[in-house]
């Protein structure tokens, strides 16, 4: 049905660049949700009247979070070459392109935790603190549990932001359907490529959020 339709494009190609766009995307979502989920509990229990109230250590990781998220993707990327060479050994493909898609979006995610955090009930909070729970209890059985609807809202608009983070990647090296549609289908005018990689990435964006939809409203027990 595809080849009917565009039959200039080699789906040989296509699929192997839709197989690396989504390795980028699910890794890069499980450690931006890793590190987020850290970056955001950091923001939330160092502030004021908080468990872990530091007022520095508070201020430390808001200015961290605040200039990666201002930094653009593409410039980020430049930015982490020496970092990312290091640490995958190139800085071509899938693989070069997760330190800077993870690095990118994590400060994002972490500010969409502090704010899921925030709208824990404080009496949940406060009761869990007169039975005498500890912190790392709060942490696991309270905070973390009662927010996790809204923790899952966010990282699946994270995980749409990083799909076209990869496209972005795609066009510097990392392959993927940006590194198809600019390479195949922008520099040599073969605009049936670039068409169906946009198609294609539609898609992945549709499953994404579908998916994050129904996990959201499956453990919402409100």
């Amino acid at each position: 049905m595809i080849d009917a339709i565009f039959p200039n494009v080699d789906m040989d190609s296509m699929w192997t660049a839709t197989y690396e766009t989504l390795y980028m995307t699910v890794i890069s979502v499980i450690g931006t949700f890793i590190l987020g989920i850290l970056l955001g509990l950091v923001l939330f229990l160092t502030t004021r009247g908080n468990l872990w109230q530091n007022i520095y250590l508070n201020s430390v990781t808001a200015i961290l979070v605040n200039v990666f998220r201002a930094i653009p993707f593409i410039i980020l990327i430049l930015l982490l070459f020496p970092f990312t060479d290091f640490l995958v050994g190139t800085i071509r493909g899938p693989n070069a392109a997760l330190p800077a898609l993870i690095i990118g979006a994590a400060p994002f995610y972490a500010r969409l935790v502090e704010i899921a955090l925030k709208e824990v009930d404080k009496g949940v909070v406060e009761a869990a603190k007169a039975m005498g729970a500890k912190s790392r209890t709060i942490i696991f059985k309270v905070l973390l549990p009662e927010s996790m609807p809204a923790l899952i809202s966010g990282i699946t608009v994270t995980a749409i932001a990083l799909v076209s983070y990869t496209a972005m990647a795609g066009v510097i090296g990392a392959g993927g359907l940006g590194d198809l549609a600019y390479m195949q289908g922008f520099q040599r005018r073969d605009f049936d490529v670039v068409l169906l990689s946009t198609i294609f990435i539609v898609v992945i964006v549709f499953i994404f959020q579908f998916l994050g939809d129904w996990i959201s409203k499956t453990i919402d027990k409100r």
